[in-house]
């Protein structure tokens, strides 16, 4: 049986690609385990699938001044130490990761230990981690086509990222119900990220009487984010968050407004769904958003509002012309090379593992 090594962590955009490749490698008999923080987002929800973990310490590599800058190198050095005892106790056959400052141990662990490593980077450009990790991977995926521009040539595999299955099957009839929408006008979904976002509630909301004229709103506000004056709206249905209900939800939507995480871009490639972008603003990031969405516009799948450009007339401009192209979007996102991400990624792992 042949074993394999997921790494990443730190944020759920860290972890998530990992658990669509879980179901594949199963299938294939691989004995997965996974190194991830003591403590971090990545355990609760690898745990839940039953997959032993095993957590190394974790320190960040900032670039401003942090009293932690004095503690952390202390910490990735401890990481170091328990990344190649593990890889030694593991003996697996290929590591694959996903990114996030616990990675970096892992990854340099296994080219010690003469193990192929397959790292997967998501933005547009890589992040600091990455950086520090692919002079040791054997093969860097991505999901932008310029990216390949960043990466070395011999290394570079356009792949997309791999998306959870099951969020193709949704129950568009149960989305509706849960909703209490009909079936007279289209849906958009918003969707402003975990934590929500003040710019793209705001607007929404007050672009709301003429949104509802034509479309039904469902929409993901973020923790403590619900507007309790909105409850009783026809037409608008407003969540914190959801979890299984997100594939019906998808499945219901005509159209998407979102944020512009990598990982979330490319679930709305994969479904195909013409969605506005709003990315998260250069004055609060890294920036990466702002690239992600504009290779989306690029390439012909998305329609891009910068934050600082948001108001209720320029989103129900955008709104109009996206439901009024919606068809080429669709064609463009048909006609994309990144949409068989797991297949792609999982014959990567089985040829790297072989040689």
């Amino acid at each position: 049986m042949k074993r394999i090594i997921l790494t990443g962590g730190g944020t759920a955009g860290h972890v998530t690609p990992n658990i669509a490749l879980i179901p594949r490698l199963q299938e294939l008999g691989y004995d997965i385990q996974y190194i991830g923080s003591y403590t971090g987002i990545e355990k609760e929800l690898i745990e839940a699938f039953g997959i032993p973990y095993h957590g190394i310490s974790s320190g960040k590599l900032r670039r401003y001044f942090s009293l932690q800058n004095f503690t952390d190198p202390f910490r990735v050095l401890k990481g170091l130490g328990e990344a190649k005892k593990l890889v030694r106790e593991l003996k697996p056959d290929v590591i694959f990761s996903k990114g996030g400052f616990v990675s970096v141990p892992v990854v340099l662990a296994g080219k010690g230990a003469k193990v192929p490593v397959i790292i997967h980077e998501s933005d547009m450009t890589p992040g600091l981690a990455n950086k520090l990790a692919i002079p040791s991977a054997t093969k860097v995926c991505c999901n932008f086509p310029e990216t390949l521009e960043n990466l070395p040539k011999e290394k570079a595999l356009l792949t997309g990222s791999p998306i959870r299955q099951e969020l193709l099957s949704g129950n568009k009839i149960a989305a509706m119900e849960m909703c209490g929408f009909s079936t007279d006008k289209p849906v958009i979904l918003v969707i402003g990220g975990s934590l929500g976002s003040v710019a793209v509630n705001t607007a929404v909301r007050a672009a709301l009487p003429e949104l509802l004229e034509h479309f039904q709103v469902v929409h993901l506000c973020g923790r403590g984010k619900l507007d309790e004056s909105l409850v009783d709206t026809k037409g608008y249905k407003q969540f914190e968050y959801v979890k299984n209900e997100l594939r019906d939800i998808f499945a219901m939507s005509s159209l998407v407004i979102s944020r512009a995480g990598a990982n979330a871009i490319c679930e709305l490639l994969a479904l195909r769904k013409p969605n506005l972008l709003i990315p998260l603003s250069a004055n609060a990031s890294r920036g990466d958003q702002i690239l992600n969405a504009r290779s989306f516009e690029r390439q012909g799948f998305s329609l891009v509002l910068e934050e600082e450009e948001v108001t209720k007339e320029s989103l129900l401009g955008a709104v109009k012309k996206l439901y009024q192209d919606r068809t080429a979007y669709i064609d463009a996102m048909r006609n994309s090379g990144q949409q068989d991400s797991i297949r792609t990624i999982i014959q990567l792992i089985e040829d790297v593992s072989k040689s």
